[in-house]
């Protein structure tokens, strides 16, 4: 296995978009697809598969898939270990965590001690020469996780400094494809995560959003994503695009329930980033899926996509959609409202107020450098520039912050910015008695991937990253074409366990996701 696994990392670096490919089914010959963490672990309890068992078949899966879809940036070689490891512990009948025995993914921008920090960038990629960048410790939502007992497969591919929100195609190991459909974006900048969870390479994954991160790989590829009120869960000890005003992570998964069980297994207050105190007080008590019930839309208002919001209108086959979305919407007993924000001044305002946030990139790099450790290869800004012989672009644009990247930077327009989103956006929600605004995630379908000027049509990107308010994805049907098409359902800030029940609801009345058919390439 351990052969197959470095066979894998090779291929995804060799991967090019003309491979020839065979069709082979997603689900005849793997008995996991689709599975859910209760039914994997309903089955461990009746001792159907061992955990041992389960992690070898998903190794099994990618080993088959994975040269011609590219989701990961490395493999995890301990996790037979640490399957064989929670199969010992439950025989001994030792208490499990919430995903204890559940294979996941984490986006390659989050830290795992031992493994690489690659930021996507050729660079640091040790396989091709780069410098060889190891965290000493993990980021706080990883050792999470791994106290949760969930089992980390690998590491996902995403653009360099996950600065892309559509492709992967900027990153040293190439694009990542999307298991819906190879012709067809596969989102990002989480684009890995999203292949590996619907391509079900693994139940669960970590994403991460600047803008449109979480959101846009999961709607290109029929998942339920979950982008979290800024704050609530910690974003130190990964890769920083906004690490102080925006940068959230979050999570993938193929259903309503298992993404909010991760979800509840990485929030929360952590003194590791002070910014998470505003997450206290603010958490359900009964967890993030205590309102999931096949009624939580009836007697819900619903704000529905209009010029108010964005002037940029919807395609015909997307309106289409997105109006019998509506009505099953209604059919739940929901009551919508048209446009609520005309008049509302806030797509000028968003207009005029351009993308913001993004300036404290170089102080948020040169503290992410810091959290490496002594025994890193580098430690600050200056350090990375120097080492490597190159500026990124990402931090090339602001020549100020530069001069001292350990300054903390001028957030004023940021914050000015931000309050009157939030101004907007809460008197809206309140003159109107709205429980939550529900958009089309794209106004036009998934992007073709041999397009490299084109890019994924969000309609909530980056208003909600901007202004910190929850989001989650949940599919809705398909076009004729067979892309993806997906609601957004957005809430005041901490409203996570509201609009989580509202998707779950949705989904339970719909179940509009279907099992993505891979293609592996010809031998």
């Amino acid at each position: 296995m351990l052969k197959r696994i470095s066979t894998i990392m090779l291929l995804g670096v060799l991967l090019t978009t003309g491979i020839t490919m065979v069709p082979a089914s997603a689900a005849k010959d793997f008995q996991f697809a689709e599975v859910t963490v209760d039914e994997l672990q309903a089955g461990y309890a009746a001792k159907k598969y061992t955990a041992e068992q389960v992690v070898q078949d998903y190794l099994d899966r990618i080993d088959t898939y994975e040269s011609n879809y590219n989701a990961f940036t490395a493999m995890n070689p301990d996790a037979l270990a640490l399957a064989r490891d929670y199969d010992r512990r439950l025989a001994a009948g030792e208490k499990q965590g919430p995903l204890a025995g559940i294979p996941i993914v984490i986006k390659e921008a989050v830290d795992m001690a031992g493994f690489p920090s690659t930021m996507g960038w050729k660079p640091l990629d040790p396989s091709s020469g780069g410098i060889k960048l190891i965290p000493e410790k993990d980021a706080p939502v990883v050792a999470r996780l791994k106290a949760a007992g969930a089992i980390i497969i690998g590491r996902t591919n995403i653009p360099a400094f996950s600065s892309d929100g559509t492709r992967a195609s900027t990153s040293w190991a190439g694009d990542t494809y999307n298991a819906v459909d190879r012709s067809l974006v596969p989102g990002a900048s989480s684009s890995g995560t999203a292949t590996s969870v619907s391509g079900n390479f693994a139940v669960l994954g970590i994403a991460e959003e600047t803008g449109g991160s979480i959101q846009n790989p999961a709607a290109a590829q029929a998942l339920v994503g979950i982008k979290p009120t800024f704050g609530l869960v910690p974003n130190v000890g990964v890769v920083p695009l906004g690490g102080s005003t925006r940068d959230v992570v979050g999570a993938h998964g193929r259903t309503v329930h298992d993404a909010a069980l991760m979800l509840d297994a990485i929030a929360g207050y952590t003194p590791e980033d002070p910014k998470t105190v505003a997450s206290i007080g603010n958490m359900p008590v009964d967890g993030y899926t205590s309102k999931m019930n096949d009624f939580e839309l009836k007697g819900k208002r619903i704000g529905l996509y209009g010029p108010g919001w964005r002037n940029q209108p919807l395609t015909k086959e997307t309106q289409a959609l997105y109006e019998r979305a509506v009505k099953e919407l209604e059919a739940q007993g929901a009551t919508v409202v048209a446009d609520p924000f005309a008049g509302s001044g806030f797509a000028a305002f968003v207009k005029a107020a351009g993308s913001v946030g993004i300036e404290s990139v170089v102080y948020d790099m040169d503290q992410y450098l810091k959290r490496l450790g002594p025994s890193a290869a580098i430690h600050s800004v200056n350090e990375l520039i120097a080492k490597t012989g190159q500026t990124p672009d990402v931090l090339a644009r602001y020549p100020d912050a530069l001069k001292n990247p350990s300054a903390f930077p001028d957030l004023t327009n940021f914050t000015k910015v931000r309050k009157e989103y939030l101004r907007i956006m809460n008197a809206v929600m309140d003159r109107n008695d709205l429980d939550a605004l529900i958009f089309p995630q794209m106004f036009k379908e998934t992007p073709k991937l041999a397009n490299k000027t084109e890019n994924i049509g969000a309609t909530t990107v980056s208003e909600i990253n901007i202004a910190g308010v929850p989001l989650v994805t949940v599919p809705a049907g398909y076009y004729a074409s067979g892309s993806p098409f997906e609601l957004a359902i957005i809430g005041k800030m901490w409203s996570e366990a509201d609009i989580l029940g509202m998707a779950y609801d949705y989904e339970q009345a719909t179940h509009y996701r279907k099992t993505p058919t891979l293609v592996k390439a010809a031998s």
